[in-house]
């Protein structure tokens, strides 16, 4: 795998229909067709992420349909939707093999095998904090959740679910949630206080491992020894274990892919514990709404982390770029796209699509390709796709001028003959500035810089580069940039 791989996710439901829909047959995971793989191998893509592969829950699906509040959202993402095109959500759980829209084990197996024969790797689903509500562990391991007894129940009854006992109790096992949202009322919470629950999800990790190269794990923070007491101190769930889950999880699969859904600057902490990449939610935020200078601040981060990080301007959790960036879309996918770490593309992104699909829907409805974004990332993606992009020396470029340079943010890669400057205008009016590229330049007293953008061509003589590059660039546009002499 390519130090700076690049990773697409899919939201394999209703991507299955679409496939359906277009080639009138109904499709599974063994039927895709290979010139579907062979496209995004075509287009630099190391990872597929199959998102939502593995068993829902019935109760969650219930709980979906029933939830009036998603109801605008499904409006938006699949109009005319019915109640069977709600499959509940891809994080409610109950068992680590396919649906059967899906597929089998076998033909998920068949996927994997499609995608090694192109060169890419396969990664999935893996949810550490809850199950659904009918998971076999409910019934056979109770004591394997987060519960409260009657007092809490009635305090908060929409925090629990009550389950009833073959001797007449009731259990009130507490919903999953993130402390600063309410509970996520799908989804039973495990107690990572228990090492047999512990063990027994260690051991699903061994048998997702067997099927799939790597895993994205959802909101892997929150089984964090800390974070989980923080979270979870008033039901006294127990005393912590005395390893963390992650280092356990790691060692027990040596050979498989982690990727962390991280928030809160815990970013870090999980790399040490093991994890290959983590999101980078942070400067996702600060391309949507901050400022040049706190981009390139965040740029300056030590160097290992940044390797580590997953860049990205869209996925199933977040906004469709196209439609949260605006005009600036183009600029964000340009810097997602060339600096280091792991880069994070969603299917429709590289189309231009602007409608977000919660992940409780199986069907989503059509929209048309734009045109002006899709070329764009046809260039792009090219571009990208050369080694100094992936095994190159990255470097972050000072960029000397006044107010007007202060929305400009640059970065050169060099190979071992090759170097690429990157140069972005993130705010919302032209700007200019010089960039500094001391030491870069090549012998010769007139140097050529050609945009791999655009094919535009810039002549410079070598005394007029003492001051830097000066460049000048519209809002929400980009230079990659090649010199010769």
């Amino acid at each position: 795998m390519r130090t700076h791989p690049h990773l697409y996710e899919i939201n394999t439901w209703p991507w299955l229909e679409a496939l359906s829909r277009r080639s009138g047959r109904r499709i599974t995971l063994g039927g895709v067709p290979g010139d579907v793989w062979d496209r995004l191998r075509e287009r630099g893509i190391d990872l597929v992420y199959l998102m939502g592969v593995w068993r829902r829950s019935a109760i969650g699906r219930q709980v979906a349909r029933g939830e009036p509040s998603l109801f605008a959202a499904y409006d938006q993402a699949a109009p005319g939707w019915r109640g069977r095109d709600i499959v509940g959500s891809a994080f409610c759980i109950t068992a680590y093999e396919p649906d059967e829209r899906i597929g089998s084990l076998a033909e998920l197996d068949a996927a994997r095998a499609a995608l090694h024969a192109r060169g890419m790797r396969l990664i999935v689903d893996f949810v550490p904090n809850h199950v659904g509500f009918d998971h076999p562990w409910i019934a056979a391991h109770p004591d394997w959740f987060v519960t409260g007894d009657e007092e809490a129940f009635r305090r908060a009854p929409a925090a629990f679910r009550p389950i009833e006992r073959r001797n007449g109790d009731v259990q009130f096992i507490a919903c999953a949630r993130d402390p600063f949202f309410p509970p996520w009322t799908d989804v039973a919470q495990l107690n990572h206080c228990s090492a047999g629950m512990r063990a027994a999800l260690i051991a699903a990790l061994r048998e997702v491992a067997r099927h799939a190269d790597g895993a994205r794990c959802d909101m892997a923070m929150l089984v964090l020894s800390d974070v989980f007491a923080r979270t979870w101190g008033e039901l006294r769930p127990g005393a912590p274990l005395a390893t963390e889950f992650w280092s356990d999880a790691v060692a027990a699969v040596p050979d498989f892919l982690f990727i962390a859904e991280a928030y809160w600057d815990l970013e870090w902490r999980l790399q040490q514990l093991g994890f290959h990449f983590t999101y980078d939610k942070r400067l996702y935020d600060r391309l949507l709404s901050g400022s040049a200078e706190e981009v390139r601040a965040h740029l300056r981060a030590e160097r290992g982390y940044q390797n580590r990080s997953a860049r990205f301007i869209e996925n199933h959790d977040e906004p469709r770029s196209a439609a949260s960036f605006g005009d600036r879309a183009l600029a964000a996918a340009v810097v997602m796209s060339t600096v280091p770490g792991l880069r994070f593309y969603f299917d429709g992104q590289f189309e231009g699509r602007r409608v977000h699909a919660p992940v409780q829907l199986g069907v989503v409805g059509d929209e048309p390709i734009d045109a002006r974004i899709a070329e764009a990332y046809a260039r792009l993606l090219a571009i990208v796709d050369a080694p100094v992009f992936h095994e190159g020396e990255w470097q972050l470029c000072g960029v000397l001028g006044d107010d007007r340079a202060r929305d400009l943010a640059a970065w050169r890669w060099r190979g071992a003959d090759t170097w690429r400057l990157v140069v972005v205008n993130l705010g919302g009016q032209t700007a200019e500035g010089r960039v500094d590229i001391s030491g870069e330049l090549p012998p010769g007293d007139t140097l050529v810089f050609q945009d791999l953008l655009n094919a535009a061509r810039y002549s410079w003589m070598r005394a007029d580069l003492a001051a830097g590059l000066y460049v000048r660039l519209d809002a929400g546009s980009a230079h990659v940039l090649t010199i010769s002499s």
